[in-house]
């Protein structure tokens, strides 16, 4: 079995996903990082776009993601964003469609 890591997604209002990961994806304004466990410590600024995670026993999601950023340290991957959504049928349009919702839903309630 791959090793693992412990990963989180994190908004200004929510814990959106907690859990274990073999492999984290994602743009960061340097370009794309994959993370595995016994990474590197990191500290980047996260691009808007996609985030990609496999989980443990073959499990696997996506998200749409605002920016924010990543910070990796002693086998935990932590991605912090002011707005994000999930798809956990990995569909990214998906996910983008229900952030882009929560961004106008947000706007026009003044939040």
């Amino acid at each position: 079995m791959a090793k693992t890591m412990q990963v989180a997604l994190v908004t200004a209002d929510r814990e959106l996903w907690s859990g274990e990961a073999t492999v984290v994806n994602a743009r960061t304004l340097d370009g794309e990082i994959g993370v595995m466990a016994d990474h590197t410590p990191i500290m980047s600024v996260l691009g808007a776009g996609q985030v990609d995670v496999r989980t443990v026993d073959d499990g696997h999601w996506v998200a749409a993601v605002d920016g924010g950023f990543i910070s990796v340290a002693g086998n935990q991957v932590r991605l912090l964003c002011e707005h994000a959504e999930i798809s956990f049928e990995s569909n990214y349009d998906e996910a983008k469609r229900l952030l882009d919702e929560r961004k106008e839903r947000l706007a026009a309630s003044g939040g």
